[in-house]
């Protein structure tokens, strides 16, 4: 048993909290924490309502230290020790180059993209965007993802370490989905605060 599955089988016991606790850390992927997740769910050790609450919250709480570390300490400290958010220099200047050219609303659909998805909180903290703004794009960023990943660790039951492979062709459609319904929330939010 390697250490991924034995930090698996500690957040079974912890339950929701173990699905929170998994996705704050992020040691190991959200994926396979949200995946698992859906597996507890399939054998009835937890709810889908439960897990889907822990694993936005989780997921965003992890987001905002993030962002709060960009905006408190800033550029200089991700270079420095940046290794030990698993951001590398190379991951922060691509996420800043995406974040100059798409503005604010790169964090929401920076989020589907591996490795990025972590990095953009920094620019977003530097920049000082505001914070409010940030968490509503990240928590709506989560919502699909925390759900995809519960659904497909519950249809794969025991097979749920396959969840990457499976996961592939759902996820350009959840990203394509996510941003046309966003934009059309924020162009509704913008029309009514005329």
């Amino acid at each position: 048993m390697n250490w991924i599955e034995s930090f698996l089988l500690s957040l079974e016991q912890l339950g929701y909290f173990g699905i929170f606790l998994g996705l704050t850390l992020e040691i190991i992927p959200s994926e396979l924490v949200l995946a698992y997740g859906g597996y507890l769910i399939g054998i009835g050790k937890i709810s889908f309502l439960g897990a889907l609450i822990a694993g936005i919250i989780g997921g965003t709480l992890a987001q905002i230290i993030v962002y709060l570390l960009g905006r408190l300490v800033g550029r200089p400290f991700f270079i420095h020790y940046g290794k030990f958010f698993l951001i590398s220099e190379k991951h922060l200047c691509q996420s800043e180059e995406w974040f100059e050219k798409h503005g604010h609303f790169v964090v929401f659909f920076a989020r589907f993209i591996p490795v990025i998805r972590h990095a953009i909180s920094i620019p977003a903290g530097v920049s000082k965007m505001p914070i409010g703004i940030f968490t509503l794009y990240t928590v709506g960023a989560m919502i699909p993802w925390t759900i995809l990943f519960l659904l497909l660790g519950m249809e794969l039951g025991t097979y749920w370490p396959r969840i990457e492979e499976v996961a592939k062709p759902y996820i350009l459609p959840i990203i394509l989905f996510s941003v046309i319904s966003g934009s059309i929330l924020l162009w509704i939010n913008h029309r009514s605060s005329k």
